[in-house]
């Protein structure tokens, strides 16, 4: 099967799926090229109100296809960088959900994501040291803010794959889950996230990831949204709420 990315809408929940199996699902080229797109596409969808990224069998993503690193220049670290920044700017809530390998550009691109699920038995890493590489600014930042200054340094320092228990005590994974339960938990929660208000989501996302410049805006939205409307009326009425913020 060629390296790919598959995507897919249901009950409001997209779901990404690394699927390149020949190589622990490995990042290609084409598919750090792929992701952006695909990205715009499902949040110009009106439809979805989450996303799940998730690698295709047991493994969730090695890293960046190593064999596409002999070719000249910068162009493979700067496609993952696009894709990472596509993926951290997506305006709905997101979710990584991890077994098996998440390493390099895979924990590059968990680490975009709002929230992280994972299974026990998973391992993570990120190895440019054991490459030669320089490892992104942004991506540095994103990881440090996620994990703190002293186990950034650890995971960059070192290249050394940590287990998921630790992933966990470091904050980089949210909820661990034991082997056959993660699928099941990531729908329920996503089912969860879908049916909670979108403005209070992306507004939130924002100024969790650091806007400043953002309360007279999202004051407007909720000002026209009806969402606060609906929400105070279902809680009063005991009945569950139909927010329709961005449908």
């Amino acid at each position: 099967m060629e390296p790919q990315l598959k995507d897919g809408v249901t009950d409001g929940i997209a779901t990404v799926v690394i699927a390149n199996p020949a190589k622990r699902n490995a990042m290609s080229a084409g598919m750090w090229r792929d992701l952006p797109g695909v990205l715009d596409r499902l949040a110009a969808d009106p439809a979805v109100r989450v996303l799940v990224l998730t690698g295709e069998g047991d493994t969730f993503c090695a890293g960046a296809d190593i064999s596409a690193l002999r070719e000249p220049g910068d162009e493979q670290q700067a496609l993952a960088v696009r894709a990472e920044e596509a993926l951290a700017a997506f305006p709905k809530p997101t979710l990584a959900a991890v077994r098996g390998f998440c390493v390099g550009g895979g924990s590059q691109l968990a680490a975009a994501c709002d929230l992280r699920f994972a299974e026990e038995g998973a391992r993570f890493g990120i190895t440019p040291s054991k490459l030669g590489i320089v490892y992104p600014s942004s991506s540095t930042r994103r990881l440090t803010a996620l994990v703190g200054p002293s186990a950034a340094k650890y995971l960059l320092f070192s290249g050394e794959l940590i287990d998921a228990e630790r992933a966990l005590r470091t904050g980089f994974v949210d909820e661990l889950h034991p082997v056959g339960a993660l699928d099941e938990r990531v729908a329920a929660f996503a089912r969860v996230l879908a049916s909670r208000s979108l403005l209070t989501q992306a507004a939130a996302k924002e100024f969790a990831d650091g806007r400043l410049d953002r309360d007279a805006h999202w004051a407007e939205q909720a000002r026209g949204s009806g969402d606060t409307a609906e929400g105070v009326a279902a809680f009063l009425e005991r009945r569950a709420p139909r927010f329709t913020y961005g449908l």
